[in-house]
C-alpha cells in the first residue's frame, strides 16, 4: 500500500511541476482577473476534475476501496461557516504566495528562504488547527 501512496504522490507532484502550478508567478497572473489574467491553469484544473470525477462516482457506489479499507466521505455536504472560513484562509494564502499546499511542498526543493517561511507558516496552521480542534472543537465526522 506504500508504494501506491508513493507512486499517487510522485506523479502528483509530476504534474504539479509540469502544469506550471509551481510558478508562483504563473499562479498569481492566474488570480488577476482584473490585470493581466492568465487563463492557462484554468485548463489544469479542469482536466483535474475531468481526471477525478469518474473515480469518485465510482468509490461511492462501492463499500471498500480497491485495497480493502473502507469508502469515507464526509457525513455534511454544502456550505458551513467552517468552510467559508477556511475557504478564506486558503484563498489569502493561496493570493499571497502564489503556491497552494502541494506545489508549496514541491517548491522546497527550490531551497530559498521565502519558500521555506511559507512552508513552515503553513505547517504551523495545520499543527494549531489540530491543536485547536482537540482542545473543544470536534472534527467533522466522517460516514459513509
Amino acid at each position: 500500500m506504500n508504494i501506491l501512496a508513493f507512486l499517487s504522490g510522485l506523479a502528483f507532484g509530476f504534474g504539479v511541476l509540469l502544469s506550471g502550478m509551481t510558478d508562483a508567478h504563473k499562479v498569481l497572473a492566474f488570480l488577476d482577473v482584473n490585470g493581466a489574467w492568465d487563463p492557462s491553469l484554468l485548463l489544469v484544473m479542469a482536466a483535474a476534475v475531468a481526471v477525478a470525477a469518474p473515480p469518485l462516482q465510482w468509490a461511492g457506489r462501492r463499500e471498500r476501496a480497491l485495497l480493502g479499507a473502507p469508502v469515507a466521505f464526509p457525513a455534511r455536504f454544502g456550505i458551513t461557516p467552517q468552510l467559508l472560513a477556511g475557504s478564506a484562509i486558503f484563498g489569502v494564502g493561496w493570493g499571497i504566495d502564489g503556491l497552494c499546499p502541494g506545489p508549496s511542498l514541491a517548491m522546497l526543493g527550490a531551497q530559498t528562504w521565502q519558500e521555506a517561511l511559507f512552508f513552515s507558516a503553513m505547517l504551523g496552521g495545520m499543527l494549531g488547527f489540530e491543536a485547536w480542534q482537540r482542545r473543544g472543537l470536534r472534527r467533522p465526522a466522517i460516514a459513509r
